[in-house]
């Protein structure tokens, strides 16, 4: 008898189950019909805790969240009254974490601070305004190793000042001179012979990480910051990095 209902049980979860992804399924089906875009829009579907939600990862990072009819579009965040927590905020940062350990550091710019015995990693465009601004306040800044990946996508010639700066003797050097003292990196000369494959697949590592805007920077833990912050607040972000 107890075999029969354990049986009747398991053939219920698996039931369970495929009505479950079904219906994220059917899910993701109604919101590719409503973006309506001609490549796959949508990188995973699953159903929340609350208010019979499903969340949505749209290929490009976003979260948005819906109903099992598609019948509308929730595109903001969720806050947990109870505990005042940002869910869409959480998630967000749980999508946007990488592992720090695979970044290729030997395409970045290397400066280190006093005994450089913290990391961060900076995506960049040198001719980004608030990457220059972090950069002024990184000046003041101790004992950090700082890997800047050169990440040219806002003008025209940031792909050349990108790439005097990777070739210029000392790209440290090169890089906070133009990005402090606006002192612009030496052009590389014709028959200079000086690799600059990095440049690209910085920015094709930046597509692949989601990196839609500069600066980006990224902690030894694997946390993401969007945008400029002040020294201050990178300091207690890195003092919750656990070691």
């Amino acid at each position: 008898m107890h075999r029969i209902i354990r049986r009747s049980l398991a053939l219920l979860l698996v039931a369970l189950a495929g009505t479950v992804f079904a219906d994220e399924a059917s899910v993701r089906k109604g919101v590719e019909g409503f973006i309506a875009s001609s490549s796959p829009a949508v990188d995973s579907v699953a159903k929340t805790p609350y208010g019979g939600l499903y969340e949505v990862v749209l290929k490009s990072g976003e979260i948005v969240y819906t109903d099992d009819q598609v019948s509308f579009i929730i595109d903001g965040s969720v806050i947990d009254a109870k505990t005042r927590k940002n869910m869409t905020q959480a998630r967000q940062n749980q999508l946007s974490a990488i592992d720090f350990n695979t970044l290729p550091l030997e395409q970045a710019v290397k400066v280190v601070k006093g005994n450089g015995s913290r990391s961060i990693a900076t995506f960049e465009d040198p001719n980004c305004v608030y990457c220059k601004k972090l950069a002024k306040e990184l000046q003041g800044m101790k004992d950090v190793t700082i890997y800047t990946f050169l990440y040219p996508i806002l003008a025209p010639d940031s792909t050349e000042k990108s790439k005097n700066i990777w070739c210029a003797k000392d790209k440290g050097q090169a890089w906070t001179e133009w990005m402090v003292e606006a002192k612009v990196p030496a052009a590389v000369p014709a028959s200079a012979k000086c690799d600059t494959a990095a440049i690209d697949k910085n920015v094709a590592l930046g597509r692949k990480l989601r990196i839609n805007g500069t600066p980006t920077i990224f902690l030894t833990d694997g946390s993401r910051i969007g945008g400029y912050v002040s020294v201050a607040e990178l300091e207690k972000n890195l003092g919750q990095v656990k070691k």
